[in-house]
């Protein structure tokens, strides 16, 4: 591979603005030359969506592969692992993985639509079908809720401070409150996807929808359904939040107001540099009136 044809998605460029992110994007080329040796790829145009990693589909002779090379940080923590524990249960299957090049090998979705993109299937409906084989006993090396409930406890007022209160003090009030009863009290621990949402599901062949992109925690059954209730792509308003919220517990039997309010947390706790965050906080309103 020539190392000066290897195309940069512009998102990926973003993280010029840190000096990690630039010294990444520097090596990016060297490190995808000696991947595509090592495991005997062709590579095709990398997706354009992904934020803080490298993507791009991949060939060998008759495998449709994806190549993922990871920019170091948090949240690309134990990727591969959970993806281990899932076993292609509901997930795409690891292939192979390079932990010094922060590199994974996986299979590919074909045809790889989004859950978020499509007209004619019952996203909610998918999600509750898929959500019970994720969640698998599971404890190191993943991280614990308790400790990134902490972790959002002792950073909440600062970061909101920090980002020009984007909104209201009610709703820090309530996430640091929620924050204290709900990391006591977690009922059983399993292995979930915190940031399971439409675009984190593909359309595939081996199972109809494949979840991708793990960030793992340990965590109760509950908290692993906040993202999904504040899924903008599948309907914002309070009814919609709600209905979500009202379905989702009910369909797989879970505490809803255990739900509610992990959902709150989550949700205040992500959005203070989001680009969405007018809309997440909206949500995180209407979530806070609904009883």
């Amino acid at each position: 591979m020539d190392r000066s044809l290897l195309v940069i998605p512009d998102r990926l460029k973003l993280l010029t603005r840190h000096k990690a992110g630039a010294a990444w994007l520097a090596g990016l080329p060297k490190l995808v030359s000696e991947l595509t040796q090592a495991w005997g790829l062709q590579l095709g145009m990398p997706y354009d969506a992904a934020n803080v990693s490298f993507v791009a589909p991949a060939t060998r002779d008759a495998e449709r592969l994806v190549l993922k090379v990871q920019w170091p940080h948090d949240e690309c923590l134990h990727e591969a692992e959970a993806l281990r524990v899932w076993n292609g249960v509901g997930a795409v299957r690891l292939l192979a993985h390079d932990p010094a090049r922060h590199a994974l090998l996986l299979e590919r979705c074909v045809p790889g639509i989004h859950l978020a993109a499509t007209v004619d299937v019952d996203p909610i409906a998918v999600m509750i079908d898929l959500l019970p084989r994720l969640w698998q006993t599971a404890g190191a090396p993943f991280k614990s809720l308790t400790d990134e409930a902490k972790d959002w406890a002792e950073s909440l007022h600062a970061d909101w401070d920090a980002t020009g209160r984007r909104c209201e003090q009610k709703l820090i009030d309530a996430a640091a409150e929620f924050l204290d009863h709900l990391s006591r009290t977690q009922g059983e621990q399993v292995l979930v996807h915190q940031d399971l949402h439409g675009d984190n599901v593909l359309a595939a062949e081996r199972e109809p929808w494949l979840v991708i992109d793990p960030k793992p925690l340990v965590a109760e059954r509950e908290f692993s359904l906040a993202p999904i209730v504040r899924s903008f792509e599948f309907g914002h308003s309070m009814q919609q939040v709600v209905h979500r919220l009202d379905r989702l517990s009910a369909e797989l039997q879970l505490d809803r107001n255990r739900i509610r309010q992990w959902a709150i947390v989550q949700t205040v706790a992500w959005s203070f540099d989001s680009a969405h965050a007018d809309r997440h906080f909206e949500t995180a309103r209407w979530l806070l009136a609904a009883r």
